[in-house]
């Protein structure tokens, strides 16, 4: 009896057994997922970059968030009639900066876009860069050749307020060709002219562990009296210079050629120290021998402006010659740095109120300096304080005599 009980307990559990396996047959199982690396470091390109799901495309996602104070002196006016004028501005910056390894060098597109808000207004956002680069060849909207980065040598001296000539953005095409230490660029950029003939640069770069040196050749084809109007147009009413304000350029002609060049020296005088001296010399006034001069709060610290207004809502300055020197020096987290900058203008005629109070053309040539210092501070990592002071005189003597403007900002920046 034992045995037959045993036998159908058997039986039993091997029926289970058979029925439990032909359901789990019929079943939907659930195939346990593979791990995926959705964030996979690429350290091809320095830090901060990671590979794109899917794809051998590397993007780094970087920017800052700012907020900055603005004081701009005489002869900038506030509301209350005071003579001078003081802003908080606030600007978020997002770069975004994607590359690849092509048979035909390395693939990239660089996009930058920012939105600033001065006193409570919102100014919008703003598309300040973008370009394609594929090996050494760019095309695309940024700052111009005579001003840019290449060969990690950018212009400018180095104060937050750089004192560059020149500075603006612009569409272009350009070829790049970089050995060792050494590059050469040539490039083509649209004036916004319209006209089929563009503006034609040209620089060379040496960077070493001592620093560089860089050359920078531009010809500027359509500047004349009438495109000085275009660019700068109601500017020129910014300020009263004594009883008249410039009306032309006296050497303007239909093309302009200039010559810039700089000198970078690295831990020359001590230790996470950099000298830098540079100048420039037109042989007829061009956008790129401008420089912005006096200002308001809106306008001194603007980034970037374009071709067609290099300094908008500034008095404008012409430099014929312009030569300048930098000094920066870190001590840990602590930065100082001091710039200055002195040249000519070229022959402006101006509109001057005679001591009869009759109106005359005066031609003049005027002197120019500026000095700028600030003093940096890294709070913490990723974040840091700047205050700096700048200081611009032009002086064209005679009825016209000569304007000077403090500028300054008090900042702080997280960047990320």
């Amino acid at each position: 009896m034992k045995n037959v009980f045993h036998q159908v307990l058997l039986g039993s559990a091997a029926a289970l057994v058979a029925v439990s396996g032909a359901r789990a047959a019929d079943a939907i199982v659930a195939v346990e997922p593979e791990p995926v690396d959705y964030v996979r470091v690429c350290d091809v390109y320095g830090k901060g970059f990671y590979y794109i799901p899917g794809t051998e495309t590397c993007l780094s996602v970087g920017g800052y968030v700012r907020f900055q104070v603005n004081v701009a002196g005489d002869p900038a006016v506030n509301l209350e009639g005071d003579d001078y004028q003081l802003a908080s501005r606030v600007r978020a910056r997002l770069n975004f900066d994607a590359r690849e390894e092509t048979e035909l060098g390395t693939l990239r597109a660089f996009a930058r876009l920012q939105a600033t808000n001065t006193s409570g207004a919102n100014n919008g956002v703003a598309m300040d860069q973008a370009y394609i680069q594929l090996g050494g060849l760019l095309m695309g909207y940024r700052d111009s050749m005579w001003s840019s980065n290449i060969g990690g040598l950018e212009d400018g001296l180095l104060t937050d307020t750089d004192l560059v000539v020149g500075d603006f953005n612009t569409n272009q095409v350009s070829y790049t060709f970089a050995t060792g230490g050494f590059s050469a660029s040539i490039g083509l950029e649209d004036d916004g002219t319209g006209d089929v003939v563009p503006d034609i640069h040209g620089k060379i770069v040496y960077s070493g562990a001592f620093g560089g040196a860089y050359l920078s050749a531009v010809y500027d084809e359509t500047f004349n009296q009438e495109d000085l109007a275009t660019a700068f147009g109601s500017n020129f009413n910014f300020v009263t210079l004594s009883g008249g304000f410039p009306t032309r350029l006296q050497d303007g002609s239909n093309d302009a050629f200039a010559l810039k060049g700089g000198v970078l020296l690295k831990d020359l005088i001590a230790a996470d120290s950099q000298l830098k001296i540079e100048g420039h010399y037109a042989f007829d006034p061009t956008v790129y021998s401008s420089i912005s001069g006096l200002a308001t709060v809106n306008t001194f610290a603007a980034n970037n402006p374009n071709i067609l207004n290099p300094t908008p809502g500034s008095l404008p300055i012409f430099l014929e010659w312009a030569a300048g020197a930098g000094y920066a020096q870190k001590f840990g987290k602590l930065g100082l740095a001091l710039s200055g900058q002195y040249g000519e203008t070229f022959d402006t005629q101006f509109l001057a109120v005679s001591p009869l109070g009759t109106v005359v053309p005066v031609d003049l040539s005027g002197d120019y300096y500026a000095v700028v210092g600030n003093v940096g501070y890294q709070i913490t990592n990723n974040f840091a304080t700047l205050a700096e002071v700048s200081y611009k005189n032009v002086d064209f003597g005679g009825p016209i005599g000569d304007t000077d403007q403090f500028n300054g900002f008090l900042r702080f920046q997280r960047n990320f």
